[in-house]
């Protein structure tokens, strides 16, 4: 495999934090895992295919709650070109990768990339099963209406799985800037970047969440929404912030009858 070779070489000389044998998620792969820095979450790597700690915990869950998971209709907003997106893209035949591009049409096809606003998609009501962000949802203006939109689109039964750096932990959310009706930004912190894999200019942190973005979740759409915090180096899962999230819908809104 021509991208094993590479990472192999890449790290080959690198001083090592940390090294383990284990199985990837991502590559289905006895491998090593090397980290050069202390800092894990972007730095402990699969030598096999580059995939990063959230990456792996992401794809184990997937797998876990949703084991069909090639046979369903998956759209991932902002993949990677490594990692769990390039699985996912490969393996399912229903893959939707999205972008946010300004000045297209929402909904137009930009080098097979679909162009969607989460918080404003075009998808038909109950339509993809599994919606999956990884380290989106610290970026957005209006989350609220990122999580009606997602409940409004997700078959029953369905669900949003994603990471997102919880910094506040059990501190409230912090909102960090807002953008008005004229597409204004108003800064209430100093501006942070994040990597953006479509533009060089970064994407601006826009919240520091903490545990309660559950809250926020239900308050906004009505779901509720579960958090695995997965420590296991045989797996490469082992980090800061490492937390998946996995807002489900139910299967029926019917009431049960009460059992006598």
């Amino acid at each position: 495999m021509q991208l094993a070779y590479i990472f192999k070489q890449k790290w080959k000389n690198e001083k090592r934090f940390l090294e383990n044998k284990g199985h990837c998620p991502i590559c289905d792969s006895d491998v090593i895992f090397i980290a050069n820095k202390e800092w894990l979450r972007e730095s402990y790597i699969c030598t096999n295919c580059g995939s990063v700690p959230r990456e792996r915990a992401l794809m184990y869950v997937i797998q876990a709650l949703f084991p069909n998971w090639q046979e369903l209709i998956i759209h991932e907003s902002s993949p990677a070109k490594k990692g769990a997106s390039m699985r996912l893209s490969a393996m399912c035949d229903h893959y939707i990768a999205s972008q946010f591009f300004l000045n297209k049409k929402m909904g137009s096809i930009v080098n097979g990339v679909h162009c969607e606003n989460l918080e404003k998609m075009t998808f038909a009501n109950e339509s993809i099963d599994l919606h999956i962000t990884q380290d989106v949802m610290e970026h957005v203006f209006h989350p609220s209406k990122v999580w009606k939109e997602i409940e409004r689109t997700l078959k029953p039964g369905g669900g949003h799985v994603f990471t997102v750096p919880i910094v506040n932990k059990t501190n409230p959310s912090r909102l960090r800037a807002r953008m008005d009706e004229n597409g204004q930004i108003t800064h209430l912190y100093p501006a942070v970047y994040h990597g953006n894999p479509i533009s060089k200019n970064g994407a601006l942190v826009t919240i520091d969440w903490g545990f309660d973005i559950c809250n926020h979740i239900f308050e906004s759409c009505g779901l509720f929404t579960q958090v695995f915090h997965i420590h296991d180096i045989s797996m490469g899962i082992k980090a800061e912030y490492i937390e998946v999230l996995v807002t489900r819908k139910p299967l029926s809104t019917t009431p049960t009858q009460e059992i006598p």
